[in-house]
């Protein structure tokens, strides 16, 4: 049986920074209180593992004035200003691991609407990355788009100065489709495509092998929306996809009479758990 594990599988710079931060944490500041904004990456491992060193969720829904004074990393998704500002005010010292993309969303979401333009956010509006990238937004002149649905019933105001974002982890085939659709419409729309790099390699090499094989594995954390997409890109392909989280949830008996598996994984995976699927579709 030939496995083909993608190369673009795993950590992607983000997410590497953001945990490298965390554990420099721990040790640069042994003796304080070090929490994470929410889970620091969308891996369920990943996060259990920082928490047997110590470190604390700092839950959303919560003042953080309420907890004790000590070190606040912001998730690699973003936050908004207000949060940052709360933080602050609760007494802690911030480090700042939002993904470098994402931050750069938010300068152009802070930019564009201060100049009175509309912003069009290509994503799930439940999702931390775009809830943060609404928090940057100067006013309430924004929308949030995530299906082709959407973008057919959407209607904005003729003269209206629209910019176009989207959320990193953002399927590109579809924001191509929605980008399009909207622009059919007449707006006035300049739509920058801010889904990250690293994203468009994953899915378009997930889409490569996932075309080639007869079982095809999607490794990540159930709430990890890039892992999400890439299973929804690789099931369009292949019938045998399978969404895993570690290789626990799966059985061997997928892999009779196959041939050809993939293995592939989001942003979040860690490069062991993608080892230890790979070791056990060996057997």
């Amino acid at each position: 049986m030939k496995i083909v594990v993608a190369k673009s599988a795993g950590f992607c710079f983000g997410v590497q920074r953001a945990v490298d931060l965390v554990m420099n944490a721990v040790e640069k500041y042994e003796g304080q209180k070090i929490y994470t904004y929410g889970p620091i990456i969308h891996n369920e491992t990943v996060v259990e593992d920082l928490k047997s060193r110590g470190v604390i969720i700092m839950e959303e829904d919560k003042d953080p004035a309420d907890y004790e004074k000590g070190i606040v990393i912001i998730r690699s998704h973003g936050v908004s200003r207000a949060v940052m500002d709360r933080i602050r005010e609760g007494g802690h010292e911030i480090i700042d691991a939002t993904c470098p993309f994402v931050s750069k969303i938010h300068r152009l979401a802070s930019e564009h609407s201060a100049k009175g333009e509309r912003i069009i956010l290509l994503g799930d509006k439940d999702h931390p990355e775009i809830r943060g990238i609404i928090g940057w937004i100067n006013g309430d002149g924004y929308d949030v788009i995530k299906t082709r649905e959407e973008a057919e019933s959407y209607v904005a105001d003729s003269t209206d100065k629209i910019i176009l974002l989207s959320q990193t982890t953002f399927n590109l085939h579809k924001f191509q489709e929605l980008v399009e659709i909207l622009t059919q419409k007449g707006y006035d729309i300049n739509a920058l495509n801010t889904i990250c790099n690293a994203t468009e390699e994953r899915q378009e090499e997930a889409a490569r092998i996932a075309g080639e094989v007869d079982v095809m594995f999607v490794i990540g954390g159930r709430n990890s929306s890039n892992s999400q997409k890439l299973y929804e890109i690789c099931k369009q392909r292949c019938s045998g996809t399978y969404f895993i989280q570690t290789k626990d949830d799966f059985d061997l008996s997928v892999l009779q009479s196959v041939y050809n598996v993939g293995i592939t994984a989001g942003a979040s995976t860690p490069v062991n758990i993608i080892e230890e699927v790979t070791k056990k579709c060996q057997r």
